[in-house]
């Protein structure tokens, strides 16, 4: 009995670890597209980071955004969109967590098809 659990443990791990391996590559992934393309200036991945001077945030934290859109139709397309022409801070309900400043465009600094990918992987967050 004792070999047939340590087979199925061996057999686990090595199932496991390549998935944990292509999330952790996936994840350095992202953090760097989001980086250089200037997320991370008003983002953060979790709660907890001030803005400036120890002000409210500029941005969501990723964590905040994927809570409030989890199982939404659409929210994938809309927050690509949002990502790349920006938001309205006076419709947000973001309203009152973050900094009153609107999400500028950022098709220059960010591509549609990189732009979605980021918005995806912040949603599965």
């Amino acid at each position: 009995m004792f070999r047939h659990q340590a087979l199925a443990a061996l057999l686990a791990c090595s199932l496991i670890t390549p998935l944990a391996l292509a999330d952790a590559k996936k994840d350095g992934e992202m953090l760097k597209l989001a980086s250089t393309s200037g997320c991370m200036t008003c983002h953060s991945i979790e709660p907890g980071k001030p803005g400036p001077d120890g002000m409210k945030p500029i941005g969501p934290p990723w964590t905040d955004v994927a809570k409030q859109y989890k199982g939404k139709p659409g929210a994938s397309e809309f927050l690509t969109r949002v990502v790349l022409e920006g938001s309205n801070p006076y419709s947000s309900h973001w309203k009152g967590k973050v900094s009153g400043l609107s999400m500028p465009p950022n098709a220059v600094a960010i591509t549609e098809g990189n732009a979605r990918l980021l918005v995806n992987w912040i949603l599965a967050l």
